[in-house]
């Protein structure tokens, strides 16, 4: 890299949602990272403020588009379902694999789901199923990239990397009123 070129700083912040405080970081109009609520505060911070691609995360006040994106995932929260889409983000030094994980992750819509296989055959990978989900678990923009959104072949809530782990996955599936998710059994 030469010395005259500038590396944009990452910035972060805290908000209050429906399901609790989550946290964002971004450079410049691009978020590069999303933080479902923590046990604490302090933990929160803590995780979005960790050093990403060797460069620190300093607390700071989001421009325009980032708080836009605040908006937009607020509403998300409090039952105004949004596909989120419109957010740009930037999965900093996800392997290419990843990346086409989180593309086509980033296409299911609130309520509906996929299966990690569905998601390996879409991306020209059949049977790495294992693969997508931990291509998934490493996805440093939950939410956004709708990780939630991704069961297993049957239906079933298998490790979920996010705070809360299955229990959170089950709630956003539920906040998004996603069928089998929420709703009364009848055996």
């Amino acid at each position: 890299m030469s010395s005259g070129t500038r590396i944009e700083p990452v910035a972060a912040a805290l908000f209050d949602t429906a399901i609790g405080l989550c946290a964002i970081a971004w450079h410049g109009d691009t978020v590069v990272r999303f933080q479902l609520p923590e046990a604490s505060e302090e933990e929160t911070l803590a995780r979005i403020t960790r050093p990403l691609a060797g460069m620190p995360v300093a607390e700071g006040e989001p421009g325009q588009a980032v708080t836009t994106a605040i908006a937009g995932i607020r509403a998300h929260l409090a039952g105004h379902l949004d596909a989120l889409r419109w957010i740009d983000v930037d999965p900093r030094g996800a392997p290419e694999f990843h990346r086409a994980v989180y593309t086509v992750t980033r296409e299911i819509d609130p309520g509906r789901t996929m299966s990690y296989g569905d998601i390996a055959v879409r991306i020209g990978a059949p049977g790495s199923a294992q693969a997508v989900g931990q291509a998934l678990g490493r996805n440093p923009v939950p939410l956004i990239i709708p990780c939630h959104r991704v069961l297993a072949a049957d239906h079933a809530l298998h490790g979920f990397s996010a705070p809360g782990g299955v229990g959170t996955k089950a709630r956003l599936l539920e906040l998004e009123r996603t069928p089998g998710f929420g709703e009364p059994m009848l055996f």
